[in-house]
């Protein structure tokens, strides 16, 4: 039998290969009573032998990480099958972020290098960034690159990013534009700023997005004194 398991803080839900489990806030795993968080938000089911992961929200996006490097953002009424054995699943509804795991039997056939799409809905990975956007991902999550448990407060203000990296606050803010409207895209919330919304919300959701589905990482540090000393030279 195709059995799977859904683990949350320490605690562990075994699935049978005709299970139907719902995560959220009024469903098989309640996870928190957070107004931002939908009832019933994700769906772990079997399929002809295979295990997937529906998003059954209508606003929330989900970071799925798994495998060697494997990283997607699972949109609003996506789905996407879980072939890695173990897949780590973050999303973030209003103030919080929550993680959980599921753990399911690895495909019988040869290695798979990305998951399949069903027609109809969307599954996308993670944005192409070209060298300058995600230099300046790098720089808004340096402090939490660089201290774990360093919390949105130590995400610098857009000049000081800038000023980090010898840009013009200009050319800061249109490649921060561009980074955002790809994400915004891809289904990740907050990216847009509108109704009057800050630009330091967006640059929290930003670096909160790129922490948890590893766009960035402590390796892509040197990239900011490198673009700093480059743009020193006379």
């Amino acid at each position: 039998m195709s059995t799977a398991v859904v683990e949350y803080c320490g605690e562990q839900f075994p699935l049978g290969a005709g299970a139907r489990f719902s995560i959220g806030r009024e469903a098989d795993l309640a996870i928190d009573d957070n107004p931002y968080l939908h009832r019933r938000f994700l769906l772990v089911y079997n399929l002809n032998e295979q295990w997937w992961l529906s998003n059954l929200g209508t606003h929330l996006s989900v970071s799925v990480s798994a495998g060697d490097g494997f990283t997607a953002t699972l949109g609003p009424g996506a789905q996407m099958p879980l072939v890695y054995g173990v897949s780590t699943i973050v999303f973030t509804a209003g103030p919080t972020t929550y993680e959980l795991s599921v753990h399911t039997p690895q495909p019988s056939v040869g290695s798979v290098t990305a998951p399949a799409m069903i027609s109809g809905t969307t599954t996308q990975g993670v944005p192409m960034l070209t060298e300058s956007q995600k230099l300046l991902i790098v720089v808004l999550a340096e402090e939490i690159l660089r201290r774990d448990g360093t919390g949105a407060s130590s995400i610098p203000s857009s000049a000081q990013a800038a000023g980090r990296l010898g840009w013009s606050i200009t050319k800061f803010n249109r490649k921060l534009d561009n980074v955002c409207d790809k994400l915004d895209q891809l289904g990740v919330s907050g990216m847009r700023a509108g109704g009057g919304r800050l630009a330091t919300n967006r640059r929290a959701k930003l670096v909160e997005y790129a922490v948890a589905s590893r766009i960035v990482s402590r390796a892509d540090l040197p990239m900011i004194e490198a673009e700093a000393a480059r743009n020193q030279m006379p």
